[in-house]
């Protein structure tokens, strides 16, 4: 059995990890960590695992943590980069769920994160976990930078685009919705249901944390320098991202349609709706899956992608086990087999 251990397992994307992994055959978690919680039975915060683990969160402990074949950071940032260097020192691989090594370029963190990185020598090494992308690079890692949600969704949906060369790499908008989870499990006034129902706003218009790793990964992409327009939007669900995706065609005789089906044709975790049929947040939720869709409204020059993704599963805790399964040499869909909830 796989020896895992999970650091930070009182927010959504910790006990979405716990409930992932519950189901994987493959796995056992053998620490779960939380200083406010220590002591405390995991199944007694998280009722709905009763049955499935007699764990009860514990310090940060790197010796305990050492001992594991793979460690889950599902952290805040600041947080695992502290920790990381003891644990690659020890021989143990890492998942890092957290924002603190999906940008190579140190001083770039900063500015978007307010302050120094603790560990920048690691950031030319961190793996960008997105499979579709680096699933070679995956595979041999120590340290793996699980992507946010929102890069998740607009990344998977350009990919097809910017790779062939098909879209004006400047001219990228990306006008994106997700559920108030995806601000995590803690108390603000903005996620109360008070607040968040009957609602839909736009946030961090001026510049969000997430759109330098969007445009780092899609100039990966590109193998060019792409600019984006990101806006985020928050919806009044609990689960789910839906990102309408806005380029400008270079090649207007393209057929999208067969572009993306011939491209995501082997891919587990995507899927490539019929022409007509739009993604919606509900039929993604629970599951690792992201759908999408293509269309040229009007037969002009502007094309439209629309995906979806349960920013709790392929956003984070699903596609962070996908890329543990990829590390460790496993069937990649295992623990992941999940169908979307409905209604």
């Amino acid at each position: 059995m796989i020896k895992v251990g999970i650091v930070g397992g009182t927010g959504y994307t910790g006990v979405e990890l716990l409930r992932l992994l519950a189901a994987h055959a493959d796995v056992d978690v053998v620490a779960i960590t939380s200083r406010a919680e220590c002591g405390r039975r995991v199944d007694d915060l998280f009722p709905n695992l009763r049955g499935h683990y007699e764990l009860a969160f514990s310090e940060p402990d790197v010796q305990l943590l050492a001992a594991c074949d793979v460690v889950f950071f599902a952290t805040p940032h600041n947080v695992a980069m502290n920790l990381v260097p003891e644990l690659l020192a020890a021989g143990t691989r890492v998942i890092d769920l957290s924002a603190d090594y999906r940008l190579r370029d140190a001083d770039l963190w900063s500015r978007w994160y307010g302050e120094s990185h603790a560990s920048p020598e690691l950031l030319a090494e961190a793996v960008y976990g997105l499979p579709e992308v680096n699933r070679q690079q995956i595979a041999s890692a120590r340290l793996v930078a699980c992507p946010g949600c929102y890069p998740t969704s607009v990344q998977l949906g350009f990919m097809p685009l910017l790779a062939r060369s098909l879209v004006d790499p400047k001219q990228l908008i990306a006008s994106s919705a997700s559920g108030v989870s995806g601000a995590g499990r803690q108390a603000k006034i903005d996620n109360l249901l008070s607040e968040a129902s009957d609602s839909f706003k736009a946030y961090g218009v001026s510049g969000h944390r997430h759109l330098p790793e969007i445009e780092q990964g899609l100039s990966d992409i590109a193998r060019q320098a792409v600019e984006v327009t990101f806006v985020p939007h928050l919806l009044p669900i609990v689960r789910g991202i839906h990102s309408t995706l806005f380029a400008r065609l270079t090649d207007s005789n393209v057929d999208v349609q067969a572009l993306y089906e011939d491209w995501y044709a082997d891919e587990p975790f995507v899927d490539v709706l019929p022409p007509g049929v739009f993604p919606q947040t509900r039929t993604v939720k629970g599951a690792n899956r992201c759908q999408i869709s293509i269309a040229v409204p009007q037969q002009r020059n502007t094309v439209v992608v629309m995906a979806t993704i349960d920013n709790l599963v392929k956003g984070a805790s699903g596609q962070a086990v996908q890329n543990m399964n990829i590390m460790l040499g496993l069937d990649e869909t295992a623990g992941l087999q999940q169908i979307g909830l409905l209604p």
